[in-house]
């Protein structure tokens, strides 16, 4: 008895001993010094961390951290899995920076077990002035054709008369921010700005920044993060033509729209509008696709009064984008047979009149006694 004691205390000791130089080797110590700074680029915001002090003691291990970050409000964090110590990454500024960081420890060291540190945490906030009502209201941009961004704007609540707005922007490559240098005016007032030459800025976070000024007034900036491609609306397609055919029915083909809209980047909307007697032609969606032609059944034919295509970015460049336009060409298919009817309705006269002559002629000669046949005109 004890002996068998002797065997359980001992078996504990040495478990206790295997587990405490098991968490002793595993653990691990935050990063330190997590730091937010603002390089004044209108929301890119620097991050920036050293790494835990016990760091070089794991040389069989990989150290690597776990970075997340959002906008106060955000429902879900942005996730980056790396081993660098300062990242740049964009902001909404009107509302407070949130990031934490936390040590990731794997390899022999830990039985190729990940450890995971505590989190540390720091947040950002710029100092905002004047009231929300000051600021700009109902900014909306839209980048055309993918070769310019117009943004609108229309002046804030409070904002008094005299008021002057400025736009600038910022994306990685600029060495710093730049101001509009087009804008467009009502009664002497900047209300909207016409950008130029960002094919660098695609696929980048465009950060924005709309300022007032005012004499003895503080108006509230806004700043807002873009992504130009899904900004992006096309002209409308070009060159719809709209042919019929007894074998394939109604064949409609048309040309992407100008401009620099990549033609692999567009998808197409196809819509009909059906004659429904003396009530007005109803529109209806019949295909959504990226090839710039589409056969109608020609069974649908007769009831066709019009066609029309649109297009848009589709899902393999943006996650979203504005339909362009819809073509002005209209074609009435059921106008177009009846024209054809028109036209073969002489033909049919013509040879009809023809067949009646000859019957004539044929009767003519039958009731002619042969030897007075040359003495008879042909009119009988």
């Amino acid at each position: 008895m004890a002996f068998r004691r002797i065997y359980l205390f001992t078996l504990a000791l040495v478990w206790g001993c295997m587990a405490s130089s098991s968490s002793q080797q595993t653990a691990v110590a935050p990063p330190q010094d997590l730091q937010i700074t603002d390089p004044g680029l209108l929301g890119s915001l620097d991050i920036e961390w050293k790494p835990p002090p016990n760091v070089q003691t794991f040389n069989e291990c990989t150290v690597k951290y776990k970075f997340e970050y959002r906008n106060t409000g955000d429902r879900e964090w942005k996730v980056i899995f790396t081993r660098k110590l300062k990242f740049r990454v964009g902001f909404d500024l009107s509302r407070t920076a949130e990031v934490k960081v936390q040590t990731l420890l794997e390899g022999r060291c830990t039985n190729d077990v990940e450890v995971q540190s505590e989190w540390i945490y720091a947040t950002f906030q710029v100092p905002l002035q004047g009231k929300l009502e000051s600021e700009v209201q109902n900014f909306h941009c839209i980048y055309h054709d993918w070769e310019y961004l117009k943004c609108t704007w229309q002046p804030g609540l409070l904002a008094p008369r005299g008021v002057h707005y400025g736009l600038y922007y910022w994306y990685e490559g600029l060495d710093h921010a730049e101001q509009c240098d087009d804008y467009i005016q009502d009664h002497g007032i900047n209300i909207g700005c016409m950008l130029q030459n960002l094919s660098q800025a695609e696929y980048k976070d465009l950060s924005i920044c709309v300022n007032g000024s005012a004499a003895a007034t503080l108006l509230r900036p806004l700043y807002a993060t873009l992504r130009l491609q899904n900004l992006a609306k096309p002209s409308p397609p070009k060159q719809l033509m709209v042919s019929t055919s007894t074998s394939e029915g109604l064949r409609v083909v048309w040309s992407p729209p100008g401009g620099e809209t990549p033609p692999q980047c567009l998808e197409y909307e196809v819509q009909l509008a059906e004659e429904q007697g003396k009530t007005k032609a109803v529109w209806a969606s019949v295909s959504t696709q990226m090839e710039t032609a589409f056969t109608i059944a020609r069974v649908n034919q007769s009831r066709i009064s019009c066609v029309r295509v649109r297009g848009r970015t589709n899902i393999f460049c943006a996650d979203q984008g504005f339909w362009s336009e819809w073509t002005q060409e209209c074609i009435s298919v059921s106008r177009e047979e009846d024209k054809q009817l028109f036209i073969l309705i002489p033909v049919i006269l013509s040879l009809s009149s023809s067949l009646i002559i000859f019957m004539l002629i044929g009767q003519c000669k039958k009731r002619t006694p042969p030897e007075k046949a040359t003495h008879m005109s042909v009119g009988c």
